[in-house]
């Protein structure tokens, strides 16, 4: 069995694993992780690099990376924060790092299926680079926020709300865009959307709540 050890030994070396990836990121494609930096604001970064996307890009997977290691350390922080506990297990990080990126891979390899179902494959492409784009932009905000969270702020559940209102409303951004994009497609399959959305999008997200959450 992996040993227990103090919560903040081994947060630190995931945010200075997490600072590395994303060093990388930035020294492998300059221009565009500068273009990245400001997606929420101007659309320039998803029409240019959404033409050249591929199966596997390094850069994603970077950053995709980073995501996984952030989200799993603010999601025991907030678990060290509910249990009232500063100790917390390698194996424990472990099966949510695993946990965490199995389920985003899964989502994404059923959506990429059922685009082929429905011969869409384009626009849902498009959809999926536009939506892991923002997942990435949310994993190198939550890095400065984790730094935050572990050495400066006491974290409670009103900076709990912020911070997960935050991420909801950069998810919301995206949906957005993707809106903006897709108007006209959408508002003729406006049901099929709909269906999308519900079944896709919101269902395992209320699967996850159900089945940790309640009781």
């Amino acid at each position: 069995m992996l040993r227990n050890i103090v919560s903040n030994e081994l947060f630190t070396i995931l945010l200075v694993v997490g600072l590395v990836i994303v060093a990388i990121a930035k020294l492998i494609a300059p221009k565009r992780f500068e273009d990245f930096l400001i997606v929420l604001g101007n659309n320039k970064y998803l029409k240019i690099y959404a033409r050249d996307q591929k199966f596997f890009d390094t850069f994603d997977g970077l950053l995709f990376s980073n995501l996984i290691l952030s989200l799993s350390v603010f999601s025991i922080i907030i678990y060290q924060s509910i249990s009232e506990t500063n100790i917390v297990s390698i194996n424990l990080m472990f099966k949510i790092c695993l946990g965490i990126a199995t389920f985003i891979l899964i989502k994404v390899l059923v959506e990429r299926l059922i685009s082929s179902l429905f011969e869409i494959d384009k626009i849902i492409d498009t959809y999926l680079f536009q939506k892991i784009s923002y997942k990435n932009f949310l994993g190198l905000l939550l890095l400065p926020l984790n730094a935050l969270l572990l050495f400066t702020f006491k974290p409670n559940l009103i900076l709990f709300y912020i911070i997960i209102s935050l991420l909801l409303i950069v998810n919301i951004l995206g949906l957005i865009s993707l809106f903006k994009t897709y108007q006209s497609l959408i508002k003729n399959n406006l049901f099929y959307f709909i269906l999308y959305l519900c079944a896709l999008e919101i269902a395992p997200y209320v699967l996850i709540y159900k089945v940790f959450f309640s009781k």
